[in-house]
């Protein structure tokens, strides 16, 4: 089943339900909010397709901007036979009760046994992209909505690999006939990490008329590696990827990504000030990428209307 990329909506932000208790929903403007599915899910043992607790959650920010599903540990490129995944059994039907305009996913490797491994990178390998192509394009048709892959944040290559990401992830999606959710600070990641990571080639490898979305985010200094713990204001190198990649394509929206309380201990103390701050950075971060997108569309619709004029 083909679909058509979706239309522009604008400036979104992950969802935690943390915000509930501060976020300014209506002098701060948001169109979406990011809603991980992970996070909603009743078990697959249980009887509730949705958690009753989040149900009540989402009731609340409904008002404020469309709902999109974003999909973490769904088993989408594990091994585990499609149909018994939590992306089959648990997130599509979710998706569609969000009423979502696309579902993305995570580009990694997830099974039941080690759902707490994070960016387990998959193998930039020919049997990998037939593979993730064909679960890929199967769970496409299984949402009925545009799927859109988001590239990871990862440490290591896994072994095996033929190729650079950016080329895997180019041909998934030609493939599978899915898009794109490029996350830069991922990208912006993996080239702190990673030796001969090029973030100029990425860029001028995948294809941008894939991209459906944007992720934004900040990140920490821990033991030696950069990690992309949503956890600081986004770096200035990532705001230019951001420049560069809107000046040259056209996606349906930028999300800012922020996790609230650090993932490790040692980052970050917190505490009321620290809080504070991290409320005003998020805002901030938001007003950025409005400003940024507003630029852009501004420019996008004056070039249709000289093409319409011609």
């Amino acid at each position: 089943m083909k679909f058509a990329k979706p239309s522009s909506i604008g400036i979104g932000l992950q969802y935690n339900p943390e915000i509930l208790d501060w976020f300014p929903f209506k002098e701060v403007e948001v169109d979406l909010f990011e809603v991980l599915l992970d996070n909603l899910m009743g078990p697959l043992d249980g009887p509730y397709l949705m958690r009753p607790a989040a149900r009540e959650q989402l009731s609340t920010i409904r008002d404020y901007g469309r709902l999109l599903a974003h999909s973490n540990y769904g088993c989408d490129f594990g091994f585990a036979p499609l149909e018994t995944t939590a992306a089959v059994r648990r997130h599509v039907p979710l998706a569609k009760w969000l009423g979502s305009p696309w579902v993305a996913n995570h580009c990694f490797y997830g099974e039941e046994s080690w759902l707490d491994i994070w960016s387990s990178p998959l193998q930039f390998s020919e049997a990998e992209i037939a593979r993730c192509a064909e679960r890929a394009s199967a769970l496409q048709d299984a949402y009925g909505m545009p799927l859109a892959h988001e590239n990871a944040a990862y440490y290591m290559p896994c072994p095996g690999a033929q190729m650079r990401e950016a080329e895997f992830m180019a041909r998934l999606v030609e493939r599978a006939g899915t898009f794109l959710h490029l996350d830069l600070h991922n990208i912006y990641t993996n080239a702190i990490n990673l030796a001969g990571f090029d973030l100029a080639d990425y860029l001028d490898t995948i294809p941008l008329e894939r991209v459906v979305a944007i992720h934004l985010a900040g990140g920490s200094w821990y033991g030696g590696s950069y990690h992309d713990w949503h956890d600081s204001k986004v770096p200035e190198p990532v705001w230019d990827l951001l420049e560069n990649v809107l000046s040259r394509a056209q996606p349906a929206a930028v999300i800012l990504e922020y996790q609230g309380q650090a993932h490790h201990a040692g980052t970050r103390v917190m505490g009321k000030a620290n809080v504070e701050a991290d409320h005003a950075m998020i805002c901030d971060d938001l007003a950025r990428a409005r400003s940024i997108w507003n630029r852009y569309q501004g420019a996008c619709l004056e070039e249709r209307d000289m093409v319409a004029a011609q």
